[in-house]
Order: C-alpha cells, then sequence, then structure tokens
C-alpha cells in the first residue's frame, strides 16, 4: 500500500471517528509511532485524535500504560496479553472513547520460533465494550512490517467502528 492508498484510510477512520463523535488514542511499540503519524498527518485530524503512547521499552510500557510487570513476565511483550493492557491504558490514560495497540517483531532480528519476525499484536477498546485482540504474521522488511501493522490498525478500528455504528442506539 503507498502512502496515498494509507492518506486515504486515515481520513475515512477520521471521517468514521467523527461520525460517531469519538476520540482516538494509540498505543504503539513496534510501529514507533508511525500509525499515530498516518491519523496525524490529515488536516483537521485534531477533532477526532486524542493523544498517542510510543511505549518501545517495557518500563514504558508499565509506566504509561500501567502494563502489568507481571504480564510482560509471563506472556512478553509480544502477546494479545501485553496489547490488551496497552489498549486499556490508552483509553484510561486519554480522553478518547476508542483506542487501539500495536506490539509485534518487525525484524529483522528478534524473532523466535514461538514468536517470529512478523508476528503482531494488535488490541482494540472501546468504552464500556469488550476489548478484542488479534495476532497477525507479516512478511517483507522491516519498513514493510510495520506499514503492514499500521494498516491492520486502522482497518481493525474501522471495522469496529462501522459494527458499533451498525447496531440500533439503546435508550
Amino acid at each position: 500500500m503507498d502512502d496515498a492508498a494509507l492518506s486515504n484510510l486515515a481520513i475515512e477512520l477520521g471521517a468514521a471517528l467523527k461520525a460517531r463523535g469519538y476520540t482516538l488514542a494509540l498505543a504503539e511499540s513496534c510501529t514507533g509511532g508511525m500509525a499515530a503519524q498516518a491519523v496525524t498527518s490529515i488536516a483537521g485530524s485534531s477533532a477526532w485524535f486524542d493523544r498517542g503512547f510510543v511505549t518501545y521499552s517495557n518500563q514504558a510500557k508499565v509506566e504509561m500504560l500501567g502494563v502489568s510487570s507481571q504480564t510482560l513476565e509471563k506472556y512478553g511483550a509480544v502477546s494479545e496479553q501485553a496489547a490488551r493492557e496497552m489498549a486499556l491504558g490508552a483509553i484510561n490514560n486519554s480522553q478518547a472513547q476508542i483506542a487501539g495497540s500495536i506490539t509485534g517483531i518487525a525484524g529483522p532480528d528478534g524473532g523466535t520460533l514461538e514468536k517470529p519476525v512478523g508476528a503482531v499484536c494488535f488490541a482494540w477498546a472501546e468504552k464500556n465494550t469488550p476489548i478484542s485482540t488479534i495476532t497477525l504474521h507479516f512478511s517483507g522488511s522491516r519498513e514493510e512490517i510495520r506499514q503492514q501493522a499500521t494498516i491492520a490498525m486502522m482497518m481493525g478500528l474501522l471495522d469496529r467502528l462501522n459494527r458499533s455504528a451498525a447496531k440500533p442506539l439503546q435508550n
């Protein structure tokens, strides 16, 4: 996906957030702020983007997002459990109504048999809604893996927003 396509995806995400009256928070590790950069490249994004957390180290995940050190010890930073706590920390430490998190191994080193290069865990949290998590496996260069993870984050957010928009509002 080229920069124009990524920009169009960010525009679509912004429109969906604005239509719901939501603001977004992001917690990123392996993407290093790439998702936040993509959404803030859109003029007017301050109306729907609250903040981003780049928590590359485990200590940053603990300090900024409240990720449990026990979670990191037991499951590792690249785990759906860590992604879940990152998304929850992003929503709890922001004014946002929806948050997403990304943690993974972009390579070219750092992979293991259990968690190979390209393994990326995601979570999406919305106030008063169960948190969704998934692990995806990407291939390519470090930059390609990071870009694919950014795209997956935005598509996951759009999917979640579109599903919640399709539900009838409760009285």
